[in-house]
């Protein structure tokens, strides 16, 4: 596996690449490696010639108070993870070769960063959508790889990509859940020992969710109460939010015609958790 840091050089050996017409899958990624991050890379490995993880803890995606300072890195460990899997590329580039001084343009999704996440975290996508663009520029892939835990996220990178005509393939992967069913997160590493046995009521609340529907439920507001009744039962679990809306839009839906998207954000201590699920009708 090669180690990239240099922003140029990943770029030139990108496009040398895209000459050869030799597929390229891209794994864009914030490090701190776990089983999640591992099965988009064995899936971009699998599906393409090349397979380029990106490694890049971003800071323009992290509000002033939140935990930018502390996001948990370990590049030995991730580089020998990416590695074990058969990564070709791991590209690691410094926060000043990506924003150097003087830098100045964002790519700023409207309406579908606004909702969620978005209203919770300002700016939060417009950093999202900024660096992915980037990364794409300099790895030229055919097809990238996105994990749906963040599934507000896909929906802006799949709204940038389509907007912007990036010639890109998106790839959404399925979350991926530890045996208890907390949903894989380098963000985990966080929580005390009480505070990670209190998280699993996210992915119960969810699945319950399911059943609701399954038992004939089909008005959003009381999807979104029941959830919502479920994690305020759970003492150490403070909300930011919960929201059941339309999986594609993110817009607030009345009655279910269409497949519905239920979306928690919830903080346990200091630690602020993210999950969801897709409820087909």
């Amino acid at each position: 596996m090669k180690i990239i840091r240099d922003v140029h050089e990943m770029q030139r050996t990108a496009l040398a690449l895209r000459e050869k017409a030799i597929p390229v899958g891209v794994a864009p990624t914030m490090g701190y490696f776990h089983d999640g991050h591992l099965s988009l890379m064995r899936r971009a490995k699998h599906e393409n010639d090349i397979c380029v993880v990106t490694l890049f803890v971003n800071p323009t995606q992290f509000g002033k108070n939140e935990d930018l300072s502390k996001y948990p890195r370990n590049e030995a460990r991730d580089s020998a993870m990416a590695e074990s899997v058969g990564a070709d590329i791991l590209f690691m580039p410094p926060p000043e070769a990506m924003y150097p001084a003087g830098y100045q343009t964002f790519v700023d999704v409207e309406e579908v960063s606004l909702p969620m996440c978005g209203e919770s975290r300002p700016g939060h996508f417009r950093g999202v959508a900024t660096v992915v663009t980037k990364l794409f520029m300099l790895t030229q892939p055919r097809r990238a790889y996105f994990g749906l835990k963040d599934y507000q996220q896909c929906q802006v990178i799949r709204r940038m990509t389509g907007d912007l005509n990036i010639p890109v393939d998106l790839v959404f992967c399925p979350i991926v859940r530890e045996p208890d069913g907390l949903a894989m997160s380098s963000r985990n590493v966080y929580l005390t020992k009480e505070e990670r046995r209190a998280a699993t009521v996210l992915s119960r609340a969810l699945e319950n969710a399911r059943r609701f529907v399954e038992q004939g439920q089909r008005h959003a507001e009381k999807i979104r109460d029941f959830v919502k009744m479920q994690i305020l039962a759970e003492p150490l679990a403070v909300i930011d939010y919960v929201e059941a809306v339309d999986a594609q839009s993110l817009q607030p839906i009345g009655q279910i015609a269409h497949p519905m998207l239920v979306a928690v954000a919830v903080r346990f201590g200091k630690t602020r958790l993210i999950d969801n699920i897709v409820i087909e009708i």
